[in-house]
């Protein structure tokens, strides 16, 4: 299996099953990430080394419009996309399997969880996963300390208020809050 055969694997939603080919292909491209994460959040580094270790990570172009603050960390890296003039802030954990991806000038607050898996529910099944994608529209920001489970979409524009554990789509132009994340107002 290679990088392409995954993500287009991934894309069908289909279960991964517990220690077949690609729950191990997952795990080998986990391991270069882990290390690449280190690498980044092991020392100081400037802007520019901080872009070239993400899109190292990520296995996308480097965009001179990406900044970040570490540490950073990601369990696969290479589904992770990413738009122009993106931030993401410090502490951030994207467990991208089934592809994370973020819309042009959106923001990503301290600590936000980004979860794109769901393990089986039966127990003797439980090493089984089942991949999601999330995607984050153009111009979202997302405040401190949220999780986003698998599957969300959130549109152009929304807010997503700090703490937020955002189970469901979220429209555009709306902000949400709580948990589980409810509307609570349109931007007008």
């Amino acid at each position: 299996m290679d990088l392409k055969e995954f993500k287009e694997y991934v894309k069908t939603g289909e279960k991964i099953v517990g220690g077949s080919e690609v729950h191990q292909f997952m795990h080998d491209i986990s391991e270069e990430a882990s290390a690449l994460c280190h690498q980044l959040n092991d020392s100081p580094h400037t802007a520019e080394e901080i872009r070239k270790l993400f899109f190292q990570i990520t296995g996308d172009p480097e965009d001179e419009t990406f900044a970040m603050f570490t540490p950073f960390y990601t369990e696969f890296g290479k589904n992770i996309h990413v738009g122009k003039n993106v931030f993401i802030n410090a502490g951030c954990f994207f467990q991208d399997h089934g592809g994370i991806y973020i819309g042009d000038g959106s923001l990503i607050g301290h600590n936000t969880v980004i979860a794109t898996l769901n393990h089986a529910m039966a127990p003797e099944d439980r090493k089984s996963l089942f991949p999601s994608p999330v995607k984050i529209g153009k111009n979202v920001w997302i405040g401190a300390s949220c999780t986003i489970l698998p599957g969300v979409t959130i549109g152009d524009g929304a807010i997503v208020a700090a703490g937020a554990v955002v189970s469901k789509d979220v429209e555009p132009n709306t902000i949400v809050g709580g948990v589980p994340a409810k509307f609570i107002k349109n931007i007008e």
